[in-house]
């Protein structure tokens, strides 16, 4: 169990940082969806905050969302935040509220597969890589409006928005440029929407640079270290 103390120090800066940049936006706190990463934290720690009112948590491994997810009512909201191989999509497809992170036509073909056989229609985030970094994944700006074209064609999965992981650096402003071009992105293809894409999240943001994010119209933002303390690591 983590310092229980730390983290109600940590959630209190959160949510005012969270709305004091909401506001400079236009918006309000509750206007922003707050995640909390629990990849490798204790479930005693996760619902520490859980009893708090915090109720989305975010996954990056199966195996650990699997785990934890019988240990929680069906009050939590999973978020699958991490790469998804394509022979794991069986495991979550039944478990998550949202996946943020389809990142090819290959793997959204296989949600839309495995979301058939339970009869579900399940709500993805297209996860774009906007810097172009070779060390992430995620599609490329230039190849959105093609994906989207096929994304059609899967009637059981519904496209809610888009996600991106900004490349790291000590002074956030040096990545607002890359959430003002996925906002872009975003409102354009939010005007022409289709039977199953519906345009309503945009998930930037991380621990380091989430008040930027905000600020430029993230409404949904994935903060892990920042809630827990830094990860320890077996």
């Amino acid at each position: 169990m983590l310092e229980q103390k730390l983290i109600d120090e940590n959630i209190k800066n959160i949510i005012q940082n969270i709305d004091k940049a909401a506001k400079k936006s236009g918006r309000s706190l509750e206007d922003i969806t707050l995640i909390a990463v629990s990849k490798t934290v204790d479930v005693e720690s996760m619902k520490y905050i859980y009893q708090k009112g915090f109720n989305n948590f975010g996954e990056n491994r199966v195996q650990e969302l699997t785990k934890k997810f019988t240990q929680f009512d069906d009050k939590v909201n999973w978020h699958f935040i991490g790469h998804l191989q394509r022979n794991k999509v069986k495991y979550i497809v039944d478990k998550v509220k949202l996946i943020h992170s389809v990142d090819s036509i290959r793997l959204l073909k296989e949600i839309d597969l495995q979301a058939k056989k339970i009869g579900r229609q399940i709500p993805v985030l297209v996860q774009v890589n906007v810097a172009k970094e070779e060390s992430k994944f995620g599609i490329k700006t230039n190849e959105i409006k093609d994906f989207m074209r096929e994304a059609v064609n899967y009637s059981n999965i519904i496209i809610k928005g888009f996600m991106m992981i900004a490349p790291y650096e000590e002074d956030p402003e040096k990545v607002r440029p890359f959430f003002m071009e996925l906002r872009e992105i975003y409102d354009k293809i939010k005007k022409k929407e289709r039977h199953n894409i519906k345009m309503q999240y945009l998930s930037m943001g991380m621990t380091n640079d989430y008040t930027i994010a905000i600020e430029e119209g993230s409404n949904m933002i994935r903060i892990g270290t920042g809630i827990f303390g830094k990860r320890m690591y077996s």
